[in-house]
């Protein structure tokens, strides 16, 4: 049996959509949290000193979307046809252009507070409504079954709630896919029983 190894902080963040797949096919695997006290001496181990990584039998593979990618072939979460998943790659990559613009880090806290607040007024509603679009009034973003970027906007918008209560309510399509994600048996008892943290 294939021995899986993923390696990232004690939050959500990059490495939710990966614990994601794992749990929709119930795959055992080492889920190591690393405090960011622990940082420092673990890094110059790490490639590319940037988590997650992912040890697959030993090999350790870095950049989270190219880890979830192909474990969502694994798992049978992709689409049928490569324009399907040519679609469902541009909105993996929509939301993730979004998110790597977010302005995370700021020493002054009253500062970062206000530059995400204007981040999510300035960005969220033009990839809000190409999602909106997108998705229609469809099950899900591409095929008549869940895909990985069905996950991947689940797990995203949950973070982006934590700054914005609000996030996407506005879209009654983005909010059922949503609550279809995390009606799947297998995402159910994930969010019971995953460790809780605030982001």
């Amino acid at each position: 049996m294939t021995k899986y190894k993923l390696t990232y902080f004690n939050f959500k963040g990059r490495a939710e959509l990966i614990r994601y797949i794992f749990a929709y096919k119930n795959t055992e695997y080492e889920d190591v949290r690393v405090e960011f006290s622990e940082w420092p001496a673990l890094k110059p181990s790490i490639p590319y000193g940037q988590l997650p990584v992912l040890e697959i039998d030993g090999v350790t593979y870095h950049q989270s979307l190219a880890i979830a990618r192909y474990l969502a072939k694994q798992a049978g979460l992709i689409g049928k046809t490569d324009l399907e998943n040519a679609r469902i790659d541009a909105i993996i990559d929509s939301i993730d252009d979004f998110i790597s613009a977010f302005p995370w880090t700021e020493p002054d806290e009253n500062l970062k507070k206000q530059k995400q607040d204007e981040y999510i007024k300035n960005n969220a509603p033009r990839l809000l409504e190409g999602l909106a679009k997108s998705l229609g009034d469809k099950s899900y973003f591409v095929g008549d079954s869940v895909t990985w970027a069905d996950f991947h906007w689940d797990c995203i918008s949950e973070g982006l709630e934590h700054f914005d209560p609000n996030f996407a309510k506005e879209h009654a399509n983005l909010q059922a896919l949503k609550k279809r994600v995390r009606s799947i048996p297998t995402i159910a008892t994930w969010l019971e029983k995953r460790p809780f943290t605030e982001h």
